[in-house]
């Protein structure tokens, strides 16, 4: 669990990553997985370089970082198509529809951990190793997150074929 207090507008707030609670600065974000940013890192780059301009020593570490560890990514696709994919998974995660014996619930994932399982989702990931790195997700029944997981890793395949 990782936590710590923030200072903000001399109260104390205590963020919770287990529990979701961020503070306040964070209300309003949209978070990114590793494959988004690698996407609109390699989009600003190839402009860079039609502008004939030099990337920083910064960029060029973040783009190696996301690339190491994005694991939705096809290089023989086109930017708008891995966009596309990547944005209808995020948006089918955030509200996820899982089939109940008393009809249909939504269970709504937060936005980190939406982008968090976006980043760890290999196709042998379980789901005791999901809810061990992000802990939040066990308010959900095993069946909800391995029906998340499968979401995950059919558009991984979808997106590397």
């Amino acid at each position: 669990m990782v936590e710590s207090s923030s200072n903000n507008n001399s109260s104390n707030v205590q963020e919770n990553v287990a529990e979701l609670s961020f503070g306040p600065e964070f209300k309003d974000i949209h978070i990114l997985s590793n494959a988004q940013v690698a996407i609109i890192l390699q989009v600003s780059a190839n402009s860079a370089v039609t502008r004939d301009e030099e990337l920083n020593e910064v960029y060029r570490k973040t783009q190696r970082y996301v690339n190491r560890f994005n694991s939705m990514n096809n290089a023989e696709k086109e930017h708008q198509e891995l966009v596309d994919e990547l944005d209808n998974l995020q948006e089918a995660l955030t509200t996820f529809r899982k089939d109940k014996e008393d009809g249909i619930g939504e269970l709504e994932l937060h936005g980190a951990e939406v982008a968090a399982l976006m980043n760890l989702v290999a196709t042998d990931t379980l789901v005791e190793e999901a809810v061990a790195l992000i802990p939040s997700l066990s308010r959900f029944p095993e069946a909800a997150i391995d029906e998340i997981l499968d979401l995950i890793r059919s558009t991984m395949i979808r997106i590397v074929s």
